[in-house]
């Protein structure tokens, strides 16, 4: 059988993405977590951040957004070639690339 077939080939694929990815991950809750969360009370907004949100999507926005292409290319040809229902391979690319971002939430506990 064919390693494209199989699923943890695409496991495999998006835990390594999300080595480096844990920087956009970071980078996204970061956000998150200073103004539309702490808008709702979920959070509370850090106390030296007054420069806005503007300001974070221009400084954060790029590398996001290359994060994300790069997860994107990577994951498409795979997606094609692999056996996994659509939803299921890309669902399973997500959790994937959450391993390495979540193992360090766990460690720094």
């Amino acid at each position: 059988m064919e390693l494209a077939g199989r699923w943890y080939s695409a496991l495999g694929l998006n835990v390594l993405l999300g080595i480096p990815g844990v920087i956009p991950i970071w980078m996204l809750w970061y956000i998150a977590a200073n103004w539309p969360l702490a808008g709702l009370g979920v959070t509370e907004r850090e106390p030296t951040e007054n420069d806005g949100l503007g300001v974070g999507l221009v400084v954060f926005g790029p590398v996001v957004a290359a994060g994300a292409l790069l997860w994107w290319l990577a994951n498409r040809p795979l997606a094609r070639r692999t056996r996994l229902a659509a939803h299921h391979y890309w669902l399973l690319s997500l959790l994937g690339t959450l391993v390495p971002t979540a193992t360090l939430m766990v460690i720094s506990i």
